[in-house]
């Protein structure tokens, strides 16, 4: 963790008891591609209507002979009585999972689903705001979902989200948060390219920004990997938010 010693990670909350989580089933009704190394996956499963946004699953496959793999990924949709779900999938090196999402799977197709997971770090509109949301490359997918929920009932929350991505191309979703943020008054982005000609990493500049556009936030969820979940929260401590409003989930080095 970084010197934000106080931020508080939603990945070790304390429990006071364990949840016994059960596989459910599920099916594949649609595969799309959203960037070159993403792909949005919609699967219907009993757990469609039985979650929050900015919570995950747990995704199980099982070979012919038995062999199981299993992986983590965050939900993208937001609750909508179609009886589905969107997961986005970044196919990794070497990823057992992502891999076989990205070059095997088809429509029909059936995988195991546990879950949902992730008490803390979700939100609804009930929860108020203003939220101010910090997402790094695929860390953004839980985010989505929270933007996703609260442009169902909620657009007058003020909402900001602050998105680093390599280049644009990479930027998942780019073209819906764009919209998003050329058609609701109350929400703004603020993209930062760190490998694109003209580009940059997000800076004390751009989160002064995004706390303008919103007012004192009082929701903050910030997902990606350790170096952006410790940069964007010292980043935004250094502009007076109190740590106990941020919550963080973080993967990979």
């Amino acid at each position: 963790m970084s010197s934000a010693t106080s931020v508080t990670d939603a990945a070790t909350d304390s429990v006071v008891a364990p949840i016994v989580f059960r596989w459910h089933e599920a099916e594949i009704t649609a595969i799309a591609p959203v960037t070159p190394h993403v792909k949005s996956v919609r699967l219907r499963c009993g757990l469609a209507e039985a979650y929050r946004a900015g919570q995950h699953v747990d995704v199980r496959l099982t070979a012919e002979d038995g062999y199981q793999a299993q992986r983590s990924y965050s939900i993208a949709s937001a609750p909508d009585a179609s009886g589905t779900l969107e997961l986005m999938i970044e196919a990794l090196p070497d990823g057992e999972v992502s891999g076989w999402f990205s070059h095997c799977a088809e429509i029909g197709d059936r995988v195991e689903l546990r879950g949902p997971i992730g008490g803390s770090f979700s939100w609804d509109g009930s929860d108020g705001g203003p939220l101010l949301l910090g997402g790094g490359g695929s860390g953004v997918v839980p985010l989505l979902a929270m933007l996703r929920r609260r442009a169902q009932r909620w657009r007058a929350i003020p909402a900001a989200l602050i998105y680093s991505a390599r280049t644009r191309a990479e930027a998942i979703a780019v073209a819906e948060l764009e919209r998003l943020a050329e058609t609701d008054p109350n929400f703004s982005l603020h993209l930062a390219t760190s490998r694109q000609a003209g580009g940059k990493r997000i800076d004390a500049a751009l989160v002064a920004d995004a706390l303008a556009r919103i007012g004192a936030p009082g929701k903050v969820f910030l997902c990606g990997s350790n170096r952006f979940v410790a940069a964007a929260s010292d980043l935004i401590l250094a502009q007076g938010v109190a740590p106990g409003l941020i919550r963080t989930e973080r993967f990979g080095a």
